[in-house]
């Protein structure tokens, strides 16, 4: 198989400092350098729907919730792992689109739920589709066991931190 730039930084390294075991920094340095190139092609589909990768999220963890597409804000910020400021700023951004909506919690009149609105149903309807397609082309280059092998092992190590 061809060298990538991970392969000449591990050489640089093992010529420099053969005492150290360097190998775990193929591992991590390639999942960070593919991190960015598949948040980059992420981003262009999401573009096309004037949409930033943490909008989507928020769009598509309404969508996929299932009806009536809504839920709380707390209940969005621990789901998508980021700030309540962050969640606001999303959530402002995609009310001004009229993407989605703040309704009244009808359970608890202190607190508004977030909705999707048709318009902000359709939106995601339409990227999810797109951003489907496009992770399917940036896989391509795997065969469907190494897919699986792969999803296997990504599994395990993301376990490890959140367990």
């Amino acid at each position: 198989m061809k060298a990538d730039p991970v392969d000449r930084i591990l050489a640089q390294w093992r010529r420099e400092r053969p005492d150290l075991d360097v190998s775990p920094m193929g591992i991590i340095g390639r999942v960070l350098r593919l991190a960015k190139y598949l948040e980059r092609s992420v981003q262009e589909v999401f573009s096309e729907f004037d949409l930033t990768i943490g909008e989507f999220d928020v769009l598509a963890t309404l969508r996929r919730s299932g009806k009536p597409y809504q839920l709380s804000p707390t209940e969005l910020f621990n789901m998508l792992m980021v700030s309540s400021g962050t969640m606001t700023h999303r959530i402002d951004r995609l009310e001004q689109a009229e993407l989605v909506q703040r309704i009244p919690d009808l359970n608890d009149r202190r607190s508004t739920l977030i909705e999707l609105t048709d318009q902000g149903f359709n939106v995601i309807e339409t990227a999810i589709a797109a951003h489907v397609a496009n992770e399917h082309r940036v896989l391509s280059v795997l065969a469907e066991p190494e897919r699986e092998a792969l999803a296997q092992l990504l599994r395990k190590l993301l376990l490890s931190f959140e367990e």
